[in-house]
């Protein structure tokens, strides 16, 4: 069975889905953005959990491109995945380091036994990424993952995005990928 995907303007926070992806920095220890916007609406446990994961697995933070999952604390998802993506500003400029975003954090996702998973538009604000750029990249390697049976059991993609500019880009990637 393949997932549904699909796209929402909306708060990634306040999803009610399995799992979230956070659009995280590398130190995993919160920031502005969707980062920020996750960790202040999870509340502390969050917090400690990525502490733990910089103690243990990755001292050195997680590397772009690559995803790894904590619980959620105070949201209404059970878990938050996290992936670091590319910064065209520090010449990050492949779209196989953003597509590894999403088909990684698929792969987590899927290890969990999530069937329901929420995305932002992971690089597209201050990491300098084109919005429809990334929406795109981000459509093409979700189904991808989803078509090829990477996906686990998924059932539903949902893009949650800040703004109507960014909702329009999604929609019209979703739509020309389901074009014949």
């Amino acid at each position: 069975m393949n997932a549904r995907l699909e796209a929402s303007l909306g708060d990634i926070t306040a999803e009610h889905v399995d799992a979230i992806v956070n659009a995280a920095n590398s130190s995993l220890m919160g920031g502005g953005g969707v980062d920020g916007a996750i960790h202040r609406a999870a509340g502390p446990a969050l917090l400690a959990e990525c502490q733990a994961l910089r103690q243990g697995p990755l001292p050195r933070g997680l590397p772009t491109g690559q995803a790894v999952a904590t619980g959620a604390g105070d949201l209404a998802a059970r878990w938050v995945i996290h992936t670091v993506g590319p910064d065209k500003h520090r010449g990050q400029t492949d779209p196989a380091l953003l597509a590894s975003c999403f088909t990684e954090s698929l792969r987590v996702a899927a290890s969990l036994g999530a069937t329901s998973v929420a995305f932002p538009a992971v690089s597209a604000g201050v990491y300098g990424w084109d919005v429809g750029e990334v929406a795109s990249t981000a459509v093409g390697a979700v189904r991808g993952m989803v078509d090829g049976g990477g996906a686990g059991s998924m059932q539903l993609v949902r893009f949650v995005l800040f703004s109507p500019e960014a909702l329009a880009a999604f929609e019209a990637a979703l739509a020309s990928d389901c074009a014949p």
